[in-house]
C-alpha cells in the first residue's frame, strides 16, 4: 500500500466531522472576521453581496471560490442582485487569473448538496480552477497524487494584485 503523508489535511477532515456538532460555517466565519484578517484567511476581495477567497485545499494553483455572504445551500436561494455580483466576480476572477498565471483554460462549477460532492454543502459557493495544457503529469497518473506548485501566500499576493488592477480599471 502506498502512503502519502499529508498531515495538513487532518485539520480539514476533523473540521468536517465537527460540523455536525458545531453549526459554525467556515465560509461565514471567514467573512465575519475583520478585514485586517483577510490575508490570513486568503480573502482576495469583498464585494457588497459576496467575496472572493483562495481555496485552502486547492485542486490547482490559483483555485478560487466566489462565496455569497448569505448562508444558503443553493444558487436558487439567491436574489438577482446577488447573482449579478457573483457573475461579475467570476468575470473579474477569470481576468485576474489570466493576468497572473496565463492558464490555458478554466473549470468553473458548484457542487450543490452533499451527494453532489460539496464539502461545505450548507453554504453555496462557486469554484474557479485554472487549468494548463499538460497539467496532468505522471504524479496523478502513476501515484494518484496532485502537486500544487505555489504556496497559498504567494498565490494570494499575486492574485490580489491582479484583482486590484482589474477592479481599478473598471472604476475609471
Amino acid at each position: 500500500m502506498k502512503v502519502l503523508w499529508a498531515p495538513w489535511r487532518f485539520t480539514y477532515i476533523k473540521q468536517l466531522g465537527e460540523k455536525e456538532e458545531d453549526e459554525t460555517c467556515v465560509l461565514c466565519k471567514i467573512i465575519r472576521e475583520k478585514e485586517e484578517k483577510d490575508k490570513e484567511n486568503y480573502v482576495l476581495y469583498r464585494g457588497k453581496y459576496s467575496y472572493i477567497v483562495l481555496n485552502i485545499y486547492p485542486y490547482n494553483t490559483g483555485h478560487l471560490m466566489i462565496v455569497p455572504y448569505k448562508h444558503v445551500p443553493s444558487i436558487t436561494d439567491l436574489n438577482d442582485r446577488e447573482l449579478q455580483e457573483i457573475f461579475k466576480l467570476i468575470k473579474n476572477s477569470l481576468n485576474a487569473l489570466k493576468d497572473a498565471y496565463n492558464p490555458d483554460g478554466f473549470n468553473i462549477g458548484a457542487n450543490i448538496g452533499r451527494d453532489a460532492g460539496a464539502g461545505i454543502h450548507e453554504h453555496f459557493h462557486i469554484h474557479i480552477v485554472p487549468r494548463w495544457r499538460g497539467d496532468t503529469n505522471y504524479m496523478p497518473i502513476i501515484s494518484d497524487t496532485k502537486v500544487i506548485s505555489q504556496a497559498l501566500d504567494d498565490s494570494y499576493t499575486l492574485l490580489q494584485r491582479a484583482l486590484k488592477k482589474r477592479l481599478r480599471k473598471k472604476k475609471r
